[in-house]
Parts: structure tokens; C-alpha cells; sequence
């Protein structure tokens, strides 16, 4: 049951690819080449058990290194997953162990998902999702030459003090653009890391005080998030500070807001820091 909900909101969640074809996640829109800029953002291939044949990959998301062996991402991202890999390779396309690993990947020791992460739960697109955040333990650091530099937690409350249209930089590896001739359009897009610039709408919204709304219209200059990019950081311009992490959309284009689940209420702040300490 809980698969087939998945399978129905699939255009609401910015959740993972499915390793590869048009599915339910997202990808960065009008991202330009990430290159050295955000070296901790990594490509997660998570897995699920299928009887008689083992884990397989499933899906794919974003997600932010916190310390060598710790990285943050969405909930809906981890929940469900039996195993997981991060690479955290500026461009993971043509890597012949993807999605498999290899020795550029990082396996998972541990999958967790908040506790009280609930997805079409709620009536309503207000009441869709709930505790969006999701944790991956690493089963050895990644190597200081790979990543050495880490994605910071913003203070608690940041985002209350920051007053609309304030810059974000989102970061994912989603896909970037809609093909469309010769049979149903779908999303594609190589498996490169991207980052975009995009602001914050509003603090004051019906979706409650866990959710920002970020902007995403290419046409005026701001990026988006698109399938892929889920458990991306959204980062405040110019800093390594994570204020959400990439958890929803609500078009199949890609196009309008999208909405990202804030790190910096307390009590997900404290669920974070048991993986940290």
C-alpha cells in the first residue's frame, strides 16, 4: 500500500528517478556546472529488497554531506530504502558502476527516516507531507581529497529572520529538460551536479512553518528543482548553510515554486545532531 500511494503523488514529490527514466523526482533547472563549488552535494542510489533476488536500485536523490560519514537528505528519499551509495563525482554519467558502486561510490552502514515523516497523510496539499528529512550513515569516510569541506545546519530559526526574495542557492543532481516528439514528453538529463540561484517567496504560507516556497521560473534567471534533485540542500547565497532540503513540486513542468523542508525547527535539528554526536 505504501508503494502504491508513492506511485500516485509521484508529480508532487521531487522524489528520485528511477535510475534514469521519468518518474517521481527532480533535477535543477537553469543550473549552470557545479564543478568545485559545492564538492559535499552527492548523488544517492537508494535500494529496495526484492525477494529471491537481493537489493536493487530503485531511485535516486541528492543529498548533503554534514561530516565524513554522515549525509542529510529527504525523507521520502530514505523511507522504504533497504540499501544506498553516494558518489560524490561532479559528473556521475558514464561511471560504468552506476548504479551498482564501484570504487567511487560510498555504500550506506544506515538508512534513516524521521520518525514522524509522513507522506499523503494530510487532505490536501497543505496536509501532503510532513518531516521531510531523512539521514544515511556512511560505512567509511569519504576521503578527504573527494570531499573536505562540509555543508553546515543553519542556527535554529534562521529562516524566520530572512525577508522575502532573499537569495538561495539550490544544488542537486537532477534532470534539466523535458523532451518532447515521438510519444509521451519525459525528463531527461545527464547525471551531473548542478547549482542554480533562485529566492525565497515567502515565510507565510499555508503549507505551516516547516516548509519555505523557493522560486523556479528559468525565464526570469531562477533555478528550480526538478526530479532527481530531491534531499538537494537549499543553501543561503554565498555560505554552506543548509536552510530545507528539495522536497516537492507541484507540476510535472518543473516550473513555478517549489517547496523545500526547513533543518532549522528544533526538534529535526535534534534528530539531526544524534547522527552527528
Amino acid at each position: 500500500m505504501r508503494s502504491m500511494r508513492k506511485s500516485l503523488i509521484v508529480v508532487a514529490v521531487v522524489f528520485g528517478l528511477v535510475l534514469g527514466s521519468a518518474g517521481s523526482t527532480s533535477a535543477i533547472t537553469n543550473g549552470q556546472p557545479d564543478g568545485d563549488e559545492h564538492p559535499y552535494v552527492g548523488l544517492v542510489v537508494f535500494d529496495v529488497y526484492v525477494p529471491d533476488v537481493g537489493n536493487v536500485p530503485a531511485w535516486r536523490c541528492s543529498g548533503a554531506l554534514l561530516s565524513p560519514t554522515v549525509l542529510l537528505t529527504a525523507g521520502h528519499c530514505t523511507d522504504g530504502a533497504g540499501a544506498a551509495r553516494v558518489w560524490f563525482d561532479e559528473v556521475v554519467e558514464g561511471n560504468l558502476d552506476y548504479p551498482w558502486g564501484g570504487p567511487s561510490a560510498v555504500e550506506a552502514a544506515e538508512i534513516h527516516t524521521h520518525p514522524d515523516f509522513c507522506i499523503g497523510c494530510g487532505p490536501g496539499l497543505p496536509g501532503f507531507d510532513t518531516h521531510d528529512v531523512g539521514m544515511v550513515v556512511l560505512a567509511e569516510p569519504v576521503p578527504e581529497e573527494v570531499v573536505s569541506e562540509y555543508a553546515e545546519l543553519a542556527e535554529e530559526g534562521l529562516v524566520d529572520t530572512l525577508a522575502p526574495m532573499t537569495d538561495v542557492t539550490i544544488v542537486g543532481y537532477g534532470v534539466q529538460s523535458r523532451h518532447r516528439g515521438g510519444g509521451p514528453p519525459f525528463w531527461e538529463g545527464p547525471m551531473v551536479r548542478l547549482f542554480a540561484p533562485t529566492k525565497l517567496v515567502t515565510n507565510e504560507q499555508v503549507h505551516g512553518d516547516e516548509y519555505i516556497i523557493l522560486t523556479a521560473n528559468p525565464a526570469r534567471g531562477k533555478g528550480g528543482t526538478c526530479f532527481g534533485d530531491s534531499g538537494g540542500p537549499d543553501l543561503l547565497a554565498g555560505t554552506n548553510t543548509v536552510l530545507a532540503v528539495n522536497s516537492y513540486v507541484t507540476s510535472d513542468e518543473c516550473a513555478g515554486v517549489t517547496y523545500s523542508n526547513r533543518i532549522e525547527i528544533s526538534e529535526v535539528l535534534k534528530w539531526i545532531d544524534e547522527f552527528l554526536h
